[in-house]
């Protein structure tokens, strides 16, 4: 197959942080084999690490073969690039789970099935590692960096200038461990470029160093910015913690309203780097955004390309609709076909008062319900008032007759209602 320009696509996207020279004449060259790690310490990606995955991506659209490192022996000792305290470190099984529960989540972007010869190799460096004794490493790999080169890197020389708890000999030693890697990679899988963050330059350039040292052979680094918010804060993170690519850890619906929430200026950013759209569709966006900014053109698409890639289309339409029912004009329809967790997400901060079932069982009027029931009103007079206004609706249905009787078949779930007074103000009855 040809080969696409893998530098060029990357730089418009603005996912080129450094090139090490020669690689973009490697990767113009032959179909190149290029890795990138992935820390195995949760069974699930977040978002954070979809960068990196969509490197990978392009890689392997470009005609080149991407290796997925899943850190099983990295992983046991902790990373300290970017880290100020040492990290929690993992057994077997459970780093054996967390790759295989990562490898589900990558096969959604990576091709790993067929048999074109770029498909994608998902790799564990435990399974390399385990072999070697430390005697054999301190003398075949630890003898080739001078400790000078070791510190001169900017993760050990943050730590040992007083960041954190300082260094352990383990933390130390890190680099080498994730040149090595790059070594075998390249002798046994012929990898000639490992991509990563930008933070993992020092760790990248040890492995090409050995390479040089140890076959005299050429091997290239290639990293990408570390992604930010526009104010600066850290990306990917809410207030309830990371962005999961697991439904049990992040609901579809989050996950939407992760990407349909973020700035304008971020959302210019992010569609280039999480989705795969074409520059010209990208800019066509972009001028329709800044034409009508309130109708957050760049956000709906964001969140629909990279909901239906990790989710599906129906998961991507039931958190559209989802959404809907707060912010436009849903339907009652809509509403009852909303799963229980996904109301309750929905509804999220909005009062909620207990109702007694058995009073529904009976059927009560919904004036009575909404304002002695539930207090949705001060009095029944302001109720009543509300009503003949056209500004309040039961489950997403305008109110008519405050005297309506309400039932136990109107619940949602089987225990909800769903109370609006004029636009915005949001009530749910819950009964039980």
């Amino acid at each position: 197959m040809a080969l696409k320009n893998f530098i060029e696509e990357l730089e418009w996207r603005g996912m080129i942080h450094t090139i090490m020279p020669g690689a973009k004449e490697q990767l113009e060259k032959e179909m190149t084999t290029a890795y990138l790690g992935i820390d195995p310490t949760a069974d699930s990606l977040h978002i954070g690490h979809l960068v990196g995955v969509m490197i990978l991506k392009h890689f392997q659209l470009c005609g080149h073969r991407p290796l997925a490192l899943v850190g099983g022996a990295t992983g046991m000792i902790g990373d300290p690039s970017g880290k100020s305290q040492e990290r929690n470190l993992l057994d077997e099984n459970t780093l054996r789970h967390n790759q295989e529960a990562i490898k589900r989540q990558l096969s959604k972007l990576l091709d790993f099935e067929s048999d074109a010869p770029n498909a994608a190799v998902i790799v564990n460096n435990y399974d390399w590692m385990k072999e070697v004794t430390f005697l054999d490493f301190i003398r075949d790999i630890g003898k080739l960096i001078t400790v000078n080169y070791m510190m001169a890197k900017d993760s050990v020389k943050k730590r040992f200038n007083g960041e954190g708890d300082g260094m352990s000999f383990t933390e130390f030693t890190y680099q080498l461990v994730q040149g090595f890697d790059f070594l075998h990679l390249y002798q046994t899988m012929n990898c000639k470029v490992q991509l990563g963050g930008a933070d993992q330059w020092g760790n990248i350039t040890t492995g090409t160093e050995l390479i040089r040292r140890k076959l005299g052979e050429e091997a290239y680094a290639i990293t990408c910015p570390l992604i930010t918010k526009a104010d600066g804060t850290k990306f990917g993170k809410t207030e309830s913690g990371n962005v999961w690519l697991d439904p049990r850890y992040t609901s579809p619906y989050k996950f939407y309203q992760f990407w349909l929430n973020v700035s304008d200026e971020d959302a210019e950013r992010y569609i280039k780097i999480f989705t795969l759209l074409d520059r010209e569709t990208i800019e066509d966006l972009a001028a329709e955004h800044r034409a009508a900014p309130h109708l957050r053109i760049l956000q709906k698409r964001l969140a629909e390309e990279i909901t239906t890639t990790i989710h599906s289309r129906e998961e991507y339409e039931k958190a559209a609709e989802a959404s809907a029912i707060l912010f436009g004009g849903a339907t009652s329809e809509a509403l009852r076909r909303l799963d229980e967790a996904t109301l309750l997400q929905v509804f999220e901060g909005v009062p909620q008062f207990r109702i007694d079932r058995s009073v529904l069982a009976a059927g009560i009027p919904f004036v009575d319900l909404a304002a002695e029931q539930a207090q949705v009103f001060a009095s029944k007079g302001e109720c009543r008032k509300l009503v003949q206004g056209g500004g309040v609706a039961l489950n997403k249905e305008k109110v008519a007759d405050p005297q309506r009787t309400v039932g136990e078949a109107e619940l949602i779930a089987g225990k909800y209602l769903l109370v609006q007074r004029g636009k915005k103000n949001y009530y749910l009855l819950i009964a039980e």
